[in-house]
């Protein structure tokens, strides 16, 4: 088993704030195509600069393209992004559809994703000690003691109390204060 992945940079799955809430920005800031000018293996390169990468400029005038001639290399794109992470892709023997997948591939990226070793495949910014929030979490002990379906805990609890309800509740006041006032009377009575 290979322990390449411990040499890797480790993090969790993030992405720029909140971007695409509001408006989307492209976090691909520009982009350099290095190739050679005579050699086979630039072929799929050229013919990208030749018929496509105008037509790409136009359509997203955001990115910043560079064109880097070298001799006697193989060809090479380089993405750099906002926040300062740099992909570098060999494209030896690449046809130009290739390469407008692997320009496309590194518009859509937030950053070289490929070279980080997630610890996670979630992450939050406040923790909790008590671990996962669960929906049981919360519910008073009585809850476990309740026979199902209970009409006491399926009203809900923020509905305000109707017309008729409120004059059963002061028929019932007075009624108490009618049979308290009406005991008071018969021990009065009594005492006499």
């Amino acid at each position: 088993m290979s322990n390449s992945h411990l040499f890797l940079k480790s993090g969790f799955p993030r992405a720029p704030l909140q971007n695409g809430l509001g408006r989307y920005v492209c976090q691909l800031q520009r982009i350099t195509l290095k190739f050679c000018k005579n050699n086979g293996s630039s072929r799929g390169m050229r013919d990208f600069i030749e018929n496509h990468l105008v037509d790409f400029a136009k359509e997203n005038p955001g990115i910043v393209v560079y064109v880097k001639p070298r001799r006697h290399r193989t060809p090479v794109l380089v993405g750099e992004y906002l926040n300062g992470d740099r992909e570098w892709l060999n494209c030896r023997n690449s046809t130009q559809d290739e390469i407008f997948k692997w320009i496309d591939l590194l518009k859509t990226q937030n950053g070289s994703s490929s070279s980080l070793r997630l610890r996670k495949m979630w992450h939050t910014d406040v923790p909790s000690i008590q671990g996962p929030w669960t929906p049981f979490l919360l519910r008073s002990p009585d809850a476990h003691n309740q026979t199902y379906p209970s009409s006491e805990i399926s009203r809900p609890l923020d509905v305000p109390q109707s017309a008729t309800e409120k004059l059963i509740e002061l028929f019932k006041q007075q009624k108490l204060e009618a049979d308290e006032a009406g005991a008071d009377v018969l021990e009065t009575k009594r005492a006499e």
